[in-house]
């Protein structure tokens, strides 16, 4: 699950996010909430979460400048405000997205969709099958470990996710994999063998032979291609 914080000086929309949270099967843990900006900054620092929700304007500190004292944490901010100033500031500021108050649910979804970059389903067990996989894509993967995270026995999970993803687990964890690595090899920083291992594939067969399935190139071919680089051949 995303380990959240909401910081709202408005006792309302604090409840309204976690009724919405709490009641709509969303991939959300709330691990605090604050109603002012220094809480919000000391929660924040403590919990470290994944996944901030925070007010422009609240007392001590606004939403902005309790965004310019941390680090390693998405952002989503909320606002009475519908202000174009606002919505540059938080893009300079690279915030996931901006919700309007009054709140709504398709709005939140859309939201979090876009901070976590992922979707998520309304079935509260494949939710917390995506997320293992998503927080965890780079590690080993087993399935008797998503049974017990779970509590379903391996035939009842494959059939569930399948139903609700359109594939089977295994097929989605090398999608989300592959997907990673040609972000990896885009960028140009690191070796074809380095992005192997930390997208999961210990062996670089295994890398070559699934980059391959879901792009038709090797990840040296794709990294010449798209970004010209040779120390990527340094395999």
């Amino acid at each position: 699950m995303i380990r959240t914080v909401i910081c709202d000086d408005e006792k309302a929309a604090l409840h309204i996010i976690q009724y919405f949270i709490e009641n709509e099967n969303l991939p959300i843990q709330i691990v605090g909430m604050a109603e002012n900006g220094r809480e919000a900054l000391e929660l924040i620092k403590r919990e470290k979460p994944d996944l901030a929700f925070l007010d422009i304007h609240m007392p001590y500190l606004n939403g902005f400048e309790v965004i310019q004292q941390i680090e390693g944490v998405k952002v989503i901010i909320i606002t009475a405000y519908d202000s174009f100033a606002y919505a540059q500031r938080a893009l300079r500021m690279n915030v996931c997205d901006i919700i309007s108050k009054p709140i709504e649910l398709d709005q939140l979804r859309q939201a979090i969709r876009r901070a976590i970059g992922w979707n998520f389903t309304d079935n509260p067990t494949v939710n917390t099958v995506l997320a293992n996989i998503h927080s965890h894509y780079g590690e080993n993967i087993h399935l008797e470990d998503l049974e017990k995270e779970t509590f379903c026995t391996e035939s009842h999970l494959s059939r569930l996710f399948k139903k609700y993803m359109g594939e089977t687990i295994l097929s989605y964890l090398h999608r989300v994999r592959i997907q990673k690595a040609i972000s990896l090899l885009e960028k140009g920083e690191k070796s074809v063998q380095e992005i192997s291992l930390e997208v999961g594939y210990r062996n670089l067969n295994n890398f070559y032979k699934y980059f391959k399935q879901h792009t038709g190139e090797t990840p040296a071919g794709f990294h010449k291609k798209h970004a010209g680089n040779d120390y990527f051949l340094n395999t």
